[in-house]
């Protein structure tokens, strides 16, 4: 079994709350978002190695105010 070479993001949505996805689900909703403005770009932390990562980071995002619990 070959290890995963996966990556994790976070995406900030329009509810200002954060949404733990991988680098597979990233690509998908980029490729069918056609908005090419920078602004209108959503915020995004990552690469994280693992889920574990990610999830972490979102905690610390939501008690520093950046983003909202879901």
């Amino acid at each position: 079994m070959t290890p995963s070479t996966e990556s994790w993001f976070i995406v900030k949505q329009a509810s200002h709350t954060c949404k733990i996805l991988s680098s597979a689900e990233l690509e998908a909703i980029e490729q069918t978002d056609e908005t090419t403005d920078a602004d209108a770009a959503p915020t995004r932390w990552g690469p994280f190695e693992t889920q574990n990562q990610a999830i972490a980071k979102r905690v610390g995002l939501i008690r520093a105010g950046k983003c909202q619990p879901s």
